[in-house]
């Protein structure tokens, strides 16, 4: 056999493992066939909540997408916790999907003493949606009737050390240690009654069992309407829907900038070749218009890089662990 004869069987030799290999991986992501089956979308509210409306709408718009129905499944309690977990304890194949918020990916890892997740036992498949919270009073009750600024709130509570009634949408929750930090630049105490979710913190400012509550952008009707009066806004700039009203930076507390986002996450171990396809079918919605503007009615839609959404996330947990920390809160 000639030397070229021979350098030439060499090469295909070395190529077979290469040939192999890239066969083997084609094969493999041939058998994982994703989607092959109906993807449960785990949300930890009752239906209703705004994580709830807004995954349901993301469910449909995927479905023509995926060739699979979408399945929402409400486990709610805990501010989360209990949908968090079940999706951990699913099969990660990229058919268990968790519905979370900032307070279930941020807030509850450092907040619970005995919690079966971490962040880093998620990987994001996109942030949905995202918007300021609202410091809002009952302008039909007695005690606040003549709050119309959050100035004026945090007098009222100066005047009354741990009278002032706060509606929080849970305890731990990110309404809660919003206020916990007002509450702290001002330099007063407020006493926090939880509610299970930001539904029923409304009710409960409506119905004047609270003073205060921070809630969402849903809320934006009742304030229209002057069921509910809007002393500010906790974003870095004011809310479209409510531009006569102040942030909370305006409001006597520099730098003041929290928000809250919706999104949807993954277990870690997820395949990466099904966390890349799941990422690029949710991100491809961003072109669907009529989506667009359903989501827009809940906050500012999302659907960005996830990596920059991974260092979003971590900066907040570092924030909210500050505050956490700071106040002593732990829950079992």
């Amino acid at each position: 056999m000639s030397q070229r004869s021979t350098c030439g069987a060499r090469r295909s030799l070395l190529q077979l493992p290469v040939a192999a290999a890239a066969a083997a991986a084609t094969s493999g992501l041939r058998a994982q066939a994703w989607p092959s089956r109906p993807i449960r979308v785990v949300v930890g509210f009752p239906p209703g909540n705004t994580l709830d409306v807004v995954s349901r709408l993301m469910a449909e718009a995927l479905r023509a997408r995926l060739g699979q129905p979408l399945v929402i499944e409400n486990k709610p309690g805990a501010n989360g916790v209990i949908a968090a977990s079940d999706v951990i304890r699913a099969q990660p194949d990229g058919h268990t999907l968790l519905a979370t918020n900032s307070s279930g990916m941020t807030v509850n890892p450092q907040l619970y003493r005995r919690l079966g997740y971490q962040m880093s036992d998620f990987s994001p498949v996109a942030m949905i949606v995202s918007a300021p919270l609202i410091v809002m009073v009952n302008p039909a009750a007695e005690r606040t009737a003549g709050v119309r600024s959050l100035a004026d709130l945090m007098a009222m509570a100066r005047a009354r050390p741990g009278d002032l009634r706060f509606g929080s949408a849970g305890q731990g929750n990110i309404t809660q240690l919003s206020f916990d930090m007002i509450t702290h630049h001002a330099g007063v105490r407020a006493t926090t009654v939880a509610y299970k979710g930001t539904g029923a913190a409304q009710a409960g400012l409506l119905g004047q069992e609270v003073d205060a509550a921070i809630d969402t952008p849903l809320a934006v009707p009742l304030v229209r309407a002057g069921r509910l009066r809007a002393l500010a806004v906790t974003g870095a700039q004011r809310w479209r829907d409510l531009p006569e009203v102040p942030t909370v930076a305006e409001s006597g507390v520099p730098g003041f900038d929290v928000g809250f986002w919706l999104a949807w996450m993954a277990h870690a171990q997820t395949p990466p070749p099904v966390l890349a396809a799941l990422q690029s079918a949710v991100g491809a919605l961003r072109d669907d218009a009529a989506l667009m503007r359903q989501l827009s009615a809940h906050g500012l839609p999302g659907f960005g890089d996830p990596q920059a959404f991974t260092a979003r996330m971590r900066a907040e947990h570092d924030a909210w662990g500050e505050v956490i920390r700071r106040e002593k809160i732990t829950l079992d």
